[in-house]
């Protein structure tokens, strides 16, 4: 089933041909009145939410989204090192995962590695499978901005120490494992939830 989740700070837009059964607190919305910049307006004023809109053409629907934003392409990495651990960065007064912006030029899959060796000091051994990618709007200099994430499992040679890049506002970096996860669930981002289930760290 083709579906996109866009967050929008701790809300959430669902464009899906189905609505999710697990997702009993979504709210539905009318898609033939459906205006994006009315709807994302409205969202400042009340309390986080999440929503959906049901098409059959999701892809259709999503365009008309994406085409209301600036488009920032962006890419990370869920990187394992030897021992089994997982590499995690805290920015921004959130635990996170490595990722920047792509360059002109640059292949998503190339930037993934360079952002992830420049904000944690490490060496990608292997960059494996794309896990997933996320959607994320946000606003700057006055814009509306759609920041698309592709997301890669990634692997490093031995347990490598980590150097954490300050200039870029990341304050710690470390190797944690599977048990070691209650402090990350606890404070990060939604779409970063949605990274670890595509890696099997959580369900």
């Amino acid at each position: 089933m083709k579906n996109y989740r866009i967050y929008i700070n701790d809300s959430s837009l669902l464009i899906t041909e189905n609505l999710p059964k697990h997702m009993p607190d979504i709210q539905k919305l009318d898609v033939s009145t459906f205006d994006f910049l009315g709807f994302y307006k409205n969202l400042e004023k009340g309390p986080a939410g999440h929503y959906a809109l049901v098409s059959a053409d999701p892809k259709v629907l999503f365009k008309t989204v994406r085409n209301s934003c600036q488009l920032i392409k962006a890419a990370g990495g869920l990187v394992q090192n030897a021992s089994g651990d997982f590499l995690f960065i805290f920015r921004n007064k959130r635990w996170d995962l490595p990722k920047g912006k792509v360059e002109k030029g640059e292949k998503m899959r190339e930037a993934a590695v360079r952002e992830v060796e420049e904000e944690c000091g490490v060496k990608i051994l292997k960059n494996k499978e794309k896990l997933c990618r996320t959607f994320h709007i946000y606003e700057l200099n006055n814009k509306i901005v759609l920041k698309k994430t592709n997301w890669y499992s990634m692997t490093v040679k031995g347990s490598p120490k980590l150097i954490p890049q300050k200039e870029e506002g990341i304050t710690k970096a470390e190797w944690l494992g599977k048990d070691g996860l209650k402090p990350v669930l606890k404070n990060t981002y939604p779409l970063i939830m949605d990274v670890l289930v595509a890696g099997a760290l959580i369900t």
